[in-house]
């Protein structure tokens, strides 16, 4: 079944969905509503474990929308109901009884602009550690190291722990917010945007970044620049008025798209 809307054919959410490996994170038939406006169609989505999968696609298709369902952030939006399942292992996220304290810390979050607490480094990062776990001062210590370390901040705030996390440059705090997703360990990492608000020195850092981090973790990241989608990412996911209208390995998406919806929107000839 397709759907043509606007003059363009729109493809039910593709079922050609293999990734090689492990599956970490699976979307089935995910519908969502905000009050009575349909906002995502029939998704269903493979993330696979150790890899950064981007979402890309133009404003308001959806792709923020699928990112903040997978840890049930957008259960904060009263409006907001939804039909389809999203599994991690044995964890089904969209289960009534599902436990969001443990899903969001298993799934963190980046947003789109930098968001560190009004508190030290230190704190900053520390934070979620203490909410989740009663570590010794030693252990936290050694934690918050080891975190801003991961996110490549650590040499440059060494000897400022105890500044605030605001007065950091723009990128230093987004990488700081990194730091703090990283240090409860979550299995996967959401970035919504994250170098939207940044210079591009500060961009390349956090790209250089992204490609560290997936040793470690499995990423999503929303994204506007294909450019980014392409340098970053192994898997791809082209959406288009809240449907998932193609997916795959990056390299295949940007270089031999299946769908003429994808190619006109790739080479900028969409609209």
């Amino acid at each position: 079944m397709s759907e043509t809307i606007g003059g363009e054919v729109v493809p039910d959410s593709t079922r050609q969905l293999d990734v090689d490996g492990e599956v970490d994170l699976m979307i089935e038939d995910l519908d969502l509503w905000y009050g009575d406006k349909q906002a995502l169609y029939g998704v269903s989505l493979p993330i696979a474990k150790n890899s950064v999968t981007s979402l890309i696609g133009p404003s308001g298709c959806g792709k923020s929308t699928l990112l903040r369902m997978m840890n049930r952030m957008n259960d904060l939006i009263p409006i907001c109901h939804y039909d389809g399942k999203i599994t991690m292992g044995e964890t089904e996220i969209t289960a009534k009884d599902a436990d969001l304290v443990e899903i969001r810390k298993r799934i963190g979050m980046v947003f789109q602009r930098p968001n560190p607490f009004p508190k030290s480094i230190y704190d900053n990062v520390g934070y979620g550690v203490k909410l989740h776990t009663k570590p010794t001062r030693e252990e936290l210590d050694a934690i918050i190291e080891k975190s801003l370390k991961r996110a490549a901040i650590w040499d440059e705030v060494s000897d400022r722990m105890h500044d605030l996390g605001t007065s950091l440059s723009g990128g230093q705090q987004q990488r700081l917010c990194i730091a703090r997703t990283i240090a409860v360990e979550p299995d996967i990492i959401l970035m919504d945007e994250p170098c939207s608000a940044l210079d591009p020195i500060a961009t390349a850092a956090i790209e250089e970044l992204i490609l560290e981090l997936k040793k470690d973790f499995t990423v999503v990241i929303v994204t506007h620049s294909m450019s980014q989608a392409a340098r970053v990412s192994d898997y791809t996911g082209f959406m288009y008025i809240g449907r998932l209208v193609e997916f795959g390995e990056t390299d295949k998406i940007f270089s031999d798209p299946e769908l003429e919806l994808t190619k006109r929107y790739i080479t900028g000839r969409f609209g």
